[in-house]
């Protein structure tokens, strides 16, 4: 039997794209693309998320990139479908980007990504986050990862002294700070703050919870 055609469409690229990636553009629209044919087979993004591929998920991530300085290095930890790593690369080519992602199929697709857009602040690590071991990013990133002391735990071993821990996070954003508190003193947390980013282009700003370290 012939099989039926999906039962939803990939949404149409918004006008904020362009403010937010500029010349950029056709590189967003070229991974977008990538998303779109190869998300079902690699378990990237599920179908229904299609719909919302922009705002959802490629705007929503490249925003994140107003709160990085030109010449830092970031580190993209459970990097997966390349979020918010790759458009946040895209937006910021004087930012360097380290995109961590343990599995072999997806972290091989990264690769091919990073090639094919020719993301020369880009390279790809095949590993889990505590599997890096000590090193001197000054931002990781992170997108539904896990919850954040959770994260915390699994992050901060990779961001120098005063570097920080950039997450993307939900409504529960506080409450994942208030149960972070216990680990101030072990893992030399500085300071927590809730930061909207993309409010001036996007009708719904990406929250991110910014943990600062000593």
């Amino acid at each position: 039997m012939p099989q039926s055609e999906p039962d939803f469409e990939v949404e149409a690229v918004p006008h904020q794209a362009l403010g937010i990636f500029g010349e950029r553009l056709g590189k967003a629209l070229a991974y977008a693309e990538a998303l779109v044919e190869d998300s079902d087979q690699l378990g990237l993004l599920g179908p229904r998320e299609l719909p919302k591929l922009w705002s959802r998920h490629i705007l929503n991530s490249a925003v994140v990139a107003e709160v990085l300085k030109p010449g830092e290095s970031v580190a993209d930890v459970g990097s997966g479908a390349g979020l918010p790593g790759i458009p946040m690369a895209i937006a910021r080519p004087d930012v360097h980007f380290v995109l961590i992602e343990p599995m072999e199929r997806r972290a091989n697709w990264l690769q091919k990504q990073v090639d094919i857009l020719e993301l020369s602040n880009v390279d790809v690590l095949r590993a889990r986050a505590e599997e890096v071991g000590r090193a001197d990013f000054d931002v990781v990133t992170a997108r539904a990862v896990s919850a954040l002391p959770k994260l915390l735990r699994m992050t901060v071993d990779l961001i120098r002294p005063g570097g920080r821990l950039v997450a993307l996070k939900g409504e529960r954003a506080q409450s994942e700070i208030d149960e972070s508190k216990p680990l101030v003193k072990k893992l030399k947390l500085a300071s927590f703050e809730i930061l909207f980013t993309g409010q001036s282009i996007l009708e719904e700003p990406t929250r991110v919870v910014v943990v600062k370290l000593v």
